[in-house]
């Protein structure tokens, strides 16, 4: 559990697109049973040097990784589309295409997705409270 003593809305929202940058740095899965019979392409030096290089990909630590299972722990006090809406905002999804799924205006997105943050908040701070 983190050592934080009071969560806040922007927190919790810092936590969450953490959580996301860490995803995109996991492995694709990689479904089984399918495979490739084509021979591997050899490439000479010259070939090679003329390619595009590829962008770095970096991996997950494993401290990133605790954190994001900490944050998919946090998804159990929210509703469905309260769920949709914190992930799309923190992958950075813009407002309009959210507001389209969600069938509302922006600032009724904006409302639920600040209620979503603070129940999360909510439901830390009570965790972490002294019993």
């Amino acid at each position: 559990m983190s050592k934080i003593k009071r969560w806040t809305q922007s927190m919790v929202a810092d936590q969450l697109e953490d959580a996301v940058r860490t995803l995109e740095k996991l492995p694709p899965v990689v479904v089984q049973g399918y495979f490739n019979l084509w021979p591997k392409i050899k490439y000479t030096e010259l070939e090679i040097l003329q390619q595009e290089r590829l962008p770095l990909k970096l991996r997950a630590r494993t401290e990133e990784i605790t954190r994001l299972e900490e944050t998919f722990s946090w998804m159990g006090c929210l509703e469905v589309e309260e769920r949709k809406l914190i992930w799309k905002r923190a992958a950075k999804v813009r407002w309009k295409s959210i507001c389209r799924e969600l069938g509302c205006d922006r600032s009724t997105a904006w409302r639920q997705w600040v209620l979503a943050l603070t129940k999360i908040a909510t439901v830390l701070n009570n965790r972490n409270a002294p019993i």
